[in-house]
């Protein structure tokens, strides 16, 4: 059965797709340009998530709802544990370099982008339809909020973010 989307919900979709094409620039923009090697691991993982994201509206665009697989959950725990070693690993050392300057600013730049893509994704949620789009949504949703607490963490753990 292939899903019927109302003009309102594609427009959204579309939207959702634009956000994940810049989130996908940007994170690999960004990893060339961080010289902690944490960091642009981080940046690429998330990268590969955010073309998931993008794979995943796609395919409902074109009629499609994709089922959320077994390698999205544990690329979901990978992904938390890299969160986590990064928080671990800290150097407080590297806080006062001018290269930990330009990684807080790529982390900042992240940062704002993960908040506004994930408060984006509400609108597209709410005016769904279809439970199974719905939850697709709100699967790649919680993934953008992952990303803002992994780079959240990683600024923290690194005299980064000051709250």
């Amino acid at each position: 059965m292939t899903l019927q989307l109302s003009q309102k919900e594609k427009q959204l979709l579309q939207d959702q797709q634009s956000h994940e094409k810049v989130c996908i620039q940007k994170y690999q923009s960004n990893a060339q340009q961080a010289s902690d090697p944490q960091l642009k691991q981080l940046f690429q993982s998330y990268a590969q998530q955010e073309q998931q994201h993008l794979n995943t509206l796609t395919s409902i665009l074109n009629g499609q709802v994709p089922s959320m697989s077994q390698g999205q959950q544990s690329q979901q725990a990978q992904q938390s544990q890299l969160s986590q070693q990064s928080s671990t690993q800290a150097t407080s050392a590297a806080s006062s370099s001018s290269a930990s300057q330009a990684d807080a600013m790529l982390c900042s730049d992240m940062l704002m982008t993960e908040k506004f893509v994930s408060g984006a994704y509400d609108s597209a949620i709410f005016e769904s339809s279809d439970s199974s789009v719905r939850q697709a949504l709100n699967h790649i949703q919680k993934e953008e909020q992952e990303h803002g607490e992994g780079i959240y963490n990683y600024m923290s753990s690194n005299g980064m973010y000051s709250s």
